[in-house]
């Protein structure tokens, strides 16, 4: 299936191609959080609206798809590749079709590790959503239009069903009126026109994926908060030993899962303007 995808582009005007993936809730507008880095390091920043490619569109076309769309734009040239929380494994997963040295570098920012591979959903605060969408993938597909009508109605109210349990440093940012904004405009986003698109992405993260990541040869950078509750500290180190190319794992004390990811940008964005 051929479409074109709409993106979202933020930092430098023409420097080092950057695609980010945003998580699950999420959507571009997250990405703009590198604008300030991005514009001081010459790193263009890159974030496709892949929710809103058709739900009949998934498993490995889905992941094919995604790889096409970043090699049209990369246009011959090397890209680093950016994963959000669940974003993180849509990274992973697309990774794995992009051609050998097309991949410069592969960050993975409070990522989630495979469901299988240890015993983590006690320790997620998103325990019950992924429970629903592994045992009843219908029930959680009527959990999502819930929300959606949340999202739609009160906003506001979204937000704080989502952050009820934040831990570590989220609790300050939750607080935060400016993350508040951001984030109910990231989640009205994602539930009101692109729902379908992340039930996908959830429906196929809680599915089998831990074999595929020895196909994963980028070099890979892993940064997460200690204090995790989303994306617990031992998905990590899961992930660490795992991934045949990570060569590093910079651990936040006192950061959970977007306290993580504002803590990493502007380190992020140096490590890949002195490269």
């Amino acid at each position: 299936m051929k479409q074109s995808l709409k993106l979202s582009q933020f930092g430098a005007d023409d420097g080092q191609i950057v695609i980010y993936f945003h998580g699950a809730p999420g959507a571009p507008e997250e990405c703009k959080i590198f604008d300030p880095d991005g514009k001081s390091h010459g790193l263009t920043f890159v974030c496709f609206d892949r929710f809103s490619i058709d739900a009949s569109v998934n498993g490995e076309t889905y992941y094919k798809l995604l790889a096409e769309e970043i090699s049209k734009k990369a246009a011959g040239k090397q890209v680093v590749v950016i994963g959000f929380s669940i974003g993180a494994f849509i990274a992973l997963q697309t990774c794995r079709y992009m051609t050998d040295g097309a991949v410069k570098s592969l960050h993975l920012v409070s990522a989630a590790a495979p469901l299988e591979a240890g015993d983590y959903l006690e320790a997620m605060a998103g325990r019950q959503v992924f429970q629903l969408a592994k045992t009843f993938p219908a029930l959680f597909v009527l959990l999502s239009y819930w929300q959606r009508l949340l999202a739609l109605l009160f906003p506001n109210a979204l937000f704080r069903v989502l952050f009820a349990s934040a831990a570590g440093a989220d609790k300050a940012l939750a607080a935060d009126r400016a993350f508040q904004s951001d984030i109910t405009q990231v989640l009205r986003l994602c539930f009101t026109d692109r729902v379908q698109g992340y039930a996908r992405d959830i429906g196929a993260y809680v599915s089998p994926w831990k074999t595929t990541l020895p196909e994963v040869s980028a070099k890979t950078y892993i940064w997460h908060g200690a204090e995790d509750n989303w994306s617990p500290k031992l998905m990590a180190d899961y992930l660490k030993s795992a991934i045949p190319g990570c060569t590093s794992i910079k651990m936040f004390n006192g950061l959970s899962h977007y306290s993580c990811l504002y803590r990493a940008v502007p380190e992020i964005c140096n490590l890949l303007g002195k490269a």
